[in-house]
């Protein structure tokens, strides 16, 4: 087939590269010359494991282009995906301005095609409110006038950022939104070479795909939550979250993943779908408490961990003002340069509005945190280099890296032991024989000596 990718961020890149990878033959698109000068030379604007070389693989072999021209991308597409932001609010109202506006230019073309054209799908792929599809497909007819042919779908996306390309080669579960049986049928042709694995491609209306994204996210945004909960009320009663954890998670109902105590979630996706289901609550008549609680678990978590290491330096007196404070992590999870949403970032703000002097690591996000925070925290280029004097270490992203550092080397580098582990990596217990006092999640704190 002859795919356009519209947006070439993460989901349209990725989605883009990989089709292009079992024969399609794909134009990605978009407005910005330097990305796309960029993506020309062969290189990638984001960091995804493995995607790269498949991306500069599947260009050599010519079924893989880049342009700035609409007119090019969409006029012998069969299918034309719309993958551009829809960045929300503080209270989750989505903005769906580029999807209206890429609708408008796909319409423009299709009109100057003419009735005879082969009728081409239109595919929303970006997370947008129930509703969104049906409105860009009445937005297009209003536009182009009768007589003019043209499907629509919605294919929500399920990408983990560090297993993006795993995940959309191997999926879980395709599922698809349309209102035509021809449109599902193209579908399943597109996807064949994804779901030999044995896993369904759902072909359902398309309200219900677009909740089905919301959904899954909402609930595993849920899962994490309830358990920072429970790691709150094991320090509260003594227990250890990780012997409950343990516990809990053996019963095949409940399972391990998205259990894991830390700082809370990040990224992209989670708080802006969390807040998109409290918004459409709210013009629907419905609260949605659950909902509402998941997000406020959240945001409390980074204020409960703050509230670790103001309480060690003012117990110690002298309070947070002049020190130092090393970061390791800045990236939301692992294996992405992604920080949008990420609690370091929370963390180190707040560490700068005391005065204190930060200095950060992360393997592959420290550009985008240099953007992010401009010059007042050090961005260094080692994670020893990051604790060298520091009165504390406040480990933020459970890169591999930092799961078994030396402890000696990090013990004489910083000024004072002391380490809070908003990712429970170590064991009490080696922290103590190194001579750190150690602060985590649903844990007793380590005391030094």
């Amino acid at each position: 087939m002859r795919l356009t990718m519209v947006g070439t961020g993460y989901v349209g890149l990725v989605t883009g590269v990989c089709f292009s990878n079992t024969g399609n033959d794909v134009t990605c698109l978009d407005v910005d010359p330097a990305k796309i000068d960029m993506l020309g030379r062969g290189e990638c604007p984001i960091y995804e494991p493995g995607l790269t070389d498949l991306m500069q693989r599947n260009v050599e072999a010519g079924r893989l282009h880049f342009t700035l021209d609409k007119q090019r991308a969409y006029r012998d597409a069969d299918m034309i995906f719309i993958c551009v932001g829809t960045p929300s609010d503080e209270r989750g109202h989505s903005d769906l301005r580029y999807v209206f506006g890429a609708a408008d230019d796909i319409a423009d073309v299709l009109k100057s095609l003419g009735p005879k054209q082969k009728p081409k799908v239109i595919v929303v792929k970006s997370t947008v409110p129930v509703g969104t599809t049906l409105e860009v497909k009445k937005r297009i007819r209003d536009r182009v006038g009768p007589g003019i042919p043209f499907g629509v779908a919605d294919n929500p996306e399920f990408l983990k950022e560090g297993a993006a390309i795993d995940d959309f080669n191997k999926p879980d579960r395709v599922v698809v939104g349309v209102d035509d049986e021809a449109v599902g049928n193209a579908f399943r042709d597109l996807y064949d070479p994804f779901v030999r694995n044995g896993h369904p491609i759902y072909i359902i209306d398309i309200p219900s795909a677009e909740m089905v994204k919301y959904a899954a996210n909402n609930f595993l945004a849920t899962k994490i939550s309830f358990i920072n909960e429970m790691a709150n009320l094991c320090e509260a009663y003594g227990a250890d979250i990780n012997r409950v954890r343990e516990g809990m998670c053996s019963d095949k109902r409940i399972g391990h993943a998205f259990l894991y105590p830390g700082l809370g979630y990040g990224g992209s996706c989670f708080p802006k779908d969390t807040l998109a289901c409290i918004m459409m609550g709210e013009q629907a008549g419905l609260p949605v408490h659950v909902s509402k609680a998941v997000h406020e678990t959240n945001q409390k978590q980074r204020e409960r961990f703050w509230d670790k290491i103001m309480g060690h330096y003012n117990g110690k007196g002298g309070g947070l003002q002049g020190r130092t404070l090393a970061f390791w992590g800045i990236a939301f999870k692992p294996k992405t340069d992604d920080i949008r949403e990420a609690p370091a970032l929370t963390l180190i703000r707040k560490s700068l509005g005391y005065g204190v002097n930060v200095r950060a690591f992360d393997p592959v996000a420290a550009e985008n945190a240099r953007k992010e925070l401009g010059p007042g925290p050090l961005i260094c280029d080692d994670m020893y280099e990051a604790a060298a004097g520091a009165d504390g270490l406040v480990v933020c992203t459970d890169w591999d890296e930092f799961k078994s550092p030396d402890f000696a080397r990090l013990g004489e580098a910083m000024k004072q032991r002391v380490v809070f582990d908003g990712r429970n990596l170590y064991r009490g217990s080696v922290m103590r024989q190194s001579g750190f006092t150690y602060y985590s999640v649903g844990r007793a704190t380590v005391k030094a000596g």
